[in-house]
C-alpha cells in the first residue's frame, strides 16, 4: 500500500515537472529567446530581452521558493558547491553557447518551434556533453571540482538572518535594475 502511494506521488511529481516545463517553454518562445537572433543581440549588448527575461524570472521563483517555504510546503536542500564546480560549469555552458547560440532552456524551446539548429546541435550537443563530463566526472570530483569548497551555504545562512532579509533587497535591486534596462530601450 505504501509503495503504491509513493508510486502515486512520484507520478504526479513528475505529470507537474512535464506541465511546468510546457509553461515554461511556452513563456520562453512567448518572450521571443528562443529565436538566434535574439539570443545573440543579447551576446552583442543589442538586444536585452533575454536578460530581462531572466531578471523576472529570478525575482518571481526566488520570491515563490521562499514563500513556499515559508509556508511549509517545500524545504530546501541546496547542493554542496565549489569555486571548482564553478568554473568547469561555467566553462561548458559557455562553449555550448559560444558555439551554438542557445541555453539548455532556449533549446527546448527553439526544438519546440521546430528549428533544426536546436534539435541537431543542441539536442545532440546536450547528449554528447553529458555523456563526455560523466564518463570524466570521477577523475575531475577529486580534482579540480573540489577545489574552493563552498559547502550547501546560501546567503540567509552565511549572514545569519531572516531569508527575508536578503530576499526583499535582492528582489528590489533587480526590479530597479529591469527598470534602468528597460528606460535604456534595448
Amino acid at each position: 500500500m505504501e509503495q503504491k502511494k509513493e508510486t502515486r506521488e512520484k507520478g504526479s511529481t513528475l505529470f507537474l515537472g512535464f506541465l511546468f516545463g510546457i509553461i515554461f517553454g511556452f513563456l520562453l518562445q512567448k518572450g521571443g529567446v528562443t529565436k538566434y537572433d535574439v539570443i545573440i543581440g543579447q551576446l552583442l549588448l543589442t538586444d536585452f530581452t533575454v536578460l530581462k527575461i531572466m531578471l523576472a524570472a529570478v525575482i518571481t521563483g526566488m520570491i515563490g521558493i521562499y514563500a513556499m517555504k515559508g509556508f511549509g510546503w517545500v524545504q530546501l536542500h541546496p547542493k554542496p558547491g565549489s569555486f571548482g564546480m564553478n568554473v568547469i560549469g561555467g566553462l561548458i555552458f559557455g562553449v555550448g553557447f559560444a558555439i551554438l547560440g542557445y541555453c539548455p532552456g532556449t533549446i527546448a524551446g527553439a526544438v519546440g518551434n521546430g528549428y533544426l539548429d536546436g534539435l541537431l546541435g543542441g539536442v545532440v550537443g546536450i547528449v554528447l556533453g553529458a555523456g563526455i563530463f560523466a564518463a570524466v566526472y570521477p577523475k575531475l570530483s577529486r580534482g579540480i571540482l573540489s577545489k574552493g569548497d563552498l559547502g550547501d551555504i546560501t546567503l540567509p545562512r552565511l549572514l545569519k538572518v531572516n531569508d527575508w532579509i536578503i530576499v526583499v533587497p535582492v528582489a528590489v535591486l533587480i526590479y530597479y535594475i529591469l527598470r534602468l534596462i528597460e528606460s535604456s530601450g534595448r
